[in-house]
Order: structure tokens, then C-alpha cells, then sequence
């Protein structure tokens, strides 16, 4: 008995009776929120120590591959992101084969992917640079961080669908656990690599690449013997080694579940660099402005989009599991979540706005100019949380095409000329009404998809044939889980 609950892993368990819905996501959300954080916190760790300890110019060489390493990233977490859909959805049905099945061939296809990329970006790196315009002073640098960067694919696509596809069970904990691990590993070794302590020597930014891609490796290798000790359902064993090789029919079922949310990641990039080119109109001020402003946004964004993502996956295993009571009450649960917890931190941003920004900006003429942005801006984002529970759900049943159409709309044919057209009224926060405006949009389209198309058709899937067994009550089902059956 020990060992069957052991099989289980550490995850959430999604029809535990004794626990009420909104308890058992705030129990996901939780981990994955610190997670997001934690990310950005080590991000930001690595920028001041290769601006503090190289310098300027190496600064500039690591913001010019930022958006390189973005369109890289696109592709692998659109099939993560597929991946642990359909992981929910067979660990829903207690199919535990299938959960390893899609875990291994996700894997084999990050694996291949990010040799791939890796080998093609290091050779092509230098017209790469010349495509971005990189001036001449920052070749040498930007040129090899970027070939560290991509030497790094083939370990960091795998670590990211495998931390990924642990959260298709629930299990965000592990993969928050490993960040901390690889995080505090990078604060170690970047400067390290920077400096050349130790005998190691001195390598400039690329030890800084170097040091952030030994940590994740080690993280990596740590990760899998973690698992095994723990009889983790997704442990990396012969059986998924097996899986690896992969199932052509198995992986284009993920693709066709996760390159609409790479679609849509690139879609945002691309909007943001189009207000990024009205912002500089405006000058410096506005320039230093929307940094800040962006800096406290995407905090403010990590509980809409961790509730969106708890969502996708509690959905998916209860849609698995054809438990239609229970998906309703993860809708019901993530829309209250997001306006809670978002709120609470929305709140705290109006109430500590100026503070907030002194972090970032030590000119009061520019602290004037973003906190009246942040004011415009901030509030819409409950819209977006919102927004993003509903498609989360839907993306959990495998319906992707059109949440995706509806996101990418708001963004390219509502967000970028309704801050054009109103940037000519109101000038700079004009620019920034239009984040609201298309998140309010995005929210009416999702909600009209949801209500009029999804919810009848998934009733319809849900439904079971006359001939079916009694369902599983939430007690009993939750046992079975625990057990780790594997059969309905």
C-alpha cells in the first residue's frame, strides 16, 4: 500500500473529497507562483552580476540575445505545454502507460529539437547578430554567449518538458523544489565562471552563460535520480527510455495541443516590439518608464497566469477522469482564485505604486510618468486572469484552435491600433489603454467560445453511454488514485 501511494508522486490530488476545489488548486497555485518568481529573481540576479562585474557593453551583448532565446523558447514550451494536457488527461483516467507514453515521447522530441537548434544556432550565430543590426562593439560578446546559449538546448528543452510534464499531475512542487536547487547552483557558479575563482579561468559573459547552463544540467541529472528515489510516476526508467523513441501519431497529437500556444507567445513578442517602437517616440523618460512599468507587470501577471495554467491541467484530469461536476468546479474555483489572489497583489501595487518604482527609477519627473501608466494598466489584469482560466480549461480538453485565434485577435487586431489610435489623442497613455481594452475583448471572445461552443460539446463528451459503470464517487476515485490504478 505504501508503495502504490509512493507511485503517486507528490502531486495534488485533483478528486480528494476531504478537500474543497478552490483548496486543492490554491495548493498548485502556490508553488507555482514562488516558481515564476524565483525565475525572474534569478534572471535578474544574472543581469546585475554581468553588469556590476563586466560591464556595460556585456550588459548590452546579454540584452541582444534576449529575444533570440524568446523565439527559441517558443517552440519547446508549446510542447510542454501539450504535453502535460494530454499527461492530465490520461492521468485523469488513471492510464498510467499513456502518462509515461507522452512524458517519453515529449522528451525524445525536446531532446532531438534542441540538438537541432543547438547545432544550427552555434554555426549561425554570427548572421544571426547581423540580422538583429548588433553594432560592432558587441559582436565579439553578444557572438559567444549566444553560442553558449544554444550548446544549451539539448539540456534545457528536455529539463523543461520533463519539469512540465510533472505539472500534468499535479505535481508542481518538484519542479519548484529543482528551480530553488539550480538557482541557488547559478548563484554559485555564474560568477565562478565570470571571475575564474578556483583555478577556473576567467571567461567574461560567457562563463555567466556557462555557469547558468551547468547549473541546469546538474539540476537536470538530480532531477531524475530524485524521481526514482521517490517511485515518481513520471521516474525516468527503461520503459520511458523506450518511449523515447518517438511516436510520430503520439507527438503530433502533442504539437497539434501546444504550437498554438507557441503561436501566440511569438505574437505577444512581436506586439510588444511594435509599443516598444511608439514608446520611443516619446524619448528616454518614456523608454526608462515602460521598463519599470513592464518590471511590475509581469509580477502582477504570475497569478493570472498560474491559475490559467492550474486550470489547464486540474481540467484535463478531470475531463480524463469524465468527471463533469468536478471541471465545473475548477472553472468556478480558478475565475474566484484569480480575483482574489491577482487582487490582493493589484491592490498592494495601487497602494505601494511610487515605492515600487523607486526600485527601478531614481528620477522623479520619470517615477511621475510610470506610476500614471501603471494606474491606467494595472486593474485590467483581473480581465486577463480571468480570460486565461476560461481558455486554460479549454485547452485542457485538447481545444486549442480557438482560444488561440481569440488571444492573438485581441493582441494584433485589438491591442497594437486601439494604442495607436488613441497614442494620437492621448499620447503616451493612449499606448497603454490599449492593454485594457484587449483584455476586456479577449475575455467577452473566450466567454462567448466557452458558454455558446465548448461547454455543449464537452457535456456531450462527458456524458457516459447507457451501457457505462456507475461513476466513481469522489472518495473512491481518490483512493484509486492514491493507489496508482491504472485502469477505469
Amino acid at each position: 500500500m505504501a508503495q502504490a501511494k509512493a507511485a503517486r508522486g507528490p502531486g495534488i490530488n485533483v478528486f480528494d473529497a476531504s478537500k474543497p476545489m478552490w483548496q486543492k488548486m490554491l495548493l498548485f497555485l502556490v508553488p507555482m507562483l514562488l516558481t515564476n518568481v524565483l525565475q525572474s529573481g534569478s534572471q535578474l540576479a544574472s543581469t546585475i552580476y554581468v553588469g556590476r562585474l563586466i560591464g556595460v557593453n556585456a550588459l548590452g551583448a546579454m540584452s541582444i540575445i534576449a529575444p533570440i532565446f524568446i523565439l527559441l523558447i517558443a517552440l519547446p514550451f508549446g510542447l510542454a505545454s501539450g504535453s502535460s494536457v494530454m499527461i492530465g488527461q490520461a492521468f485523469g483516467a488513471r492510464d498510467m502507460p499513456r502518462v509515461k507514453k507522452v512524458a517519453g515521447t515529449t522528451l525524445g522530441a525536446s531532446l532531438g529539437l534542441g540538438l537541432l537548434i543547438g547545432l544550427i544556432g552555434f554555426f549561425g550565430t554570427p548572421e544571426l547578430l547581423k540580422i538583429f543590426g548588433t553594432p560592432e562593439s558587441l559582436v565579439p560578446m553578444a557572438d559567444a554567449y549566444a553560442r553558449v546559449i544554444f550548446l544549451a538546448c539539448p539540456v534545457f528543452f528536455p529539463y523543461l518538458a520533463y519539469t512540465t510534464s510533472l505539472r500534468g499531475t499535479a505535481d508542481a512542487q518538484t519542479p519548484f523544489y529543482f528551480l530553488i536547487f539550480s538557482t541557488v547552483l547559478a548563484l554559485l557558479l555564474v560568477p565562478v565562471g565570470i571571475l575564474g575563482w578556483f583555478g577556473v579561468p576567467a571567461l567574461g559573459v560567457t562563463g555567466a552563460a556557462l555557469g547558468g547552463m551547468l547549473a541546469q544540467a546538474i539540476a537536470f541529472v538530480a532531477l531524475i535520480f530524485y524521481l526514482r528515489a521517490k517511485n515518481h510516476p513520471l521516474k525516468f526508467d527503461s520503459e520511458m527510455a523506450r518511449d523515447m523513441l518517438v511516436d510520430t501519431r503520439l507527438l503530433w497529437q502533442v504539437v497539434r495541443i501546444g504550437v498554438p500556444t507557441s503561436i501566440q507567445i511569438m505574437s505577444v513578442g512581436l506586439a510588444e516590439a511594435v509599443l516598444v517602437s511608439f514608446v520611443n517616440r516619446y524619448g528616454p523618460s518614456a523608454a526608462a518608464a515602460y521598463g519599470a512599468v513592464n518590471q511590475i507587470v509581469g509580477y502582477v501577471q504570475f497569478p493570472a497566469m498560474s491559475v490559467g495554467i492550474g486550470a489547464s491541467i486540474f481540467g484535463a484530469q478531470c475531463i480524463g477522469a469524465k468527471r463533469e461536476d468536478l471541471l465545473n468546479s475548477v472553472v468556478r474555483s480558478g475565475v474566484a482564485l484569480n480575483y482574489a489572489v491577482a487582487g490582493f497583489v493589484i491592490g498592494l501595487c495601487y497602494l505601494f505604486a511610487t515605492q515600487i518604482l523607486g526600485w527601478f527609477i531614481t528620477d522623479p519627473a520619470t517615477v511621475v510618468i510610470a506610476h500614471g501608466l501603471l494606474m491606467i494598466t494595472l486593474w485590467s489584469y483581473l480581465l486577463f486572469g480571468n480570460s486565461a482560466v476560461l481558455s486554460g480549461v479549454m485547452r485542457g480538453s485538447g481545444t486549442v484552435l480557438w482560444p488561440t485565434i481569440n488571444g492573438i485577435f485581441a493582441i494584433l487586431a485589438v491591442e497594437v491600433p486601439s494604442a495607436y489610435f488613441l497614442m494620437q489623442h492621448y499620447h503616451l497613455p493612449g499606448i497603454w489603454m490599449g492593454y485594457p481594452i484587449s483584455f476586456a475583448v479577449v475575455l467577452l471572445l473566450q466567454f462567448h467560445y466557452y458558454e455558446r461552443f465548448w461547454k455543449p460539446r464537452i457535456h456531450a463528451r462527458l456524458i457516459a453511454p447507457l451501457t457505462a459503470p456507475e461513476p466513481i464517487p469522489d472518495a473512491a476515485l481518490g483512493e484509486a488514485l492514491a493507489e496508482g490504478e491504472t485502469s477505469i
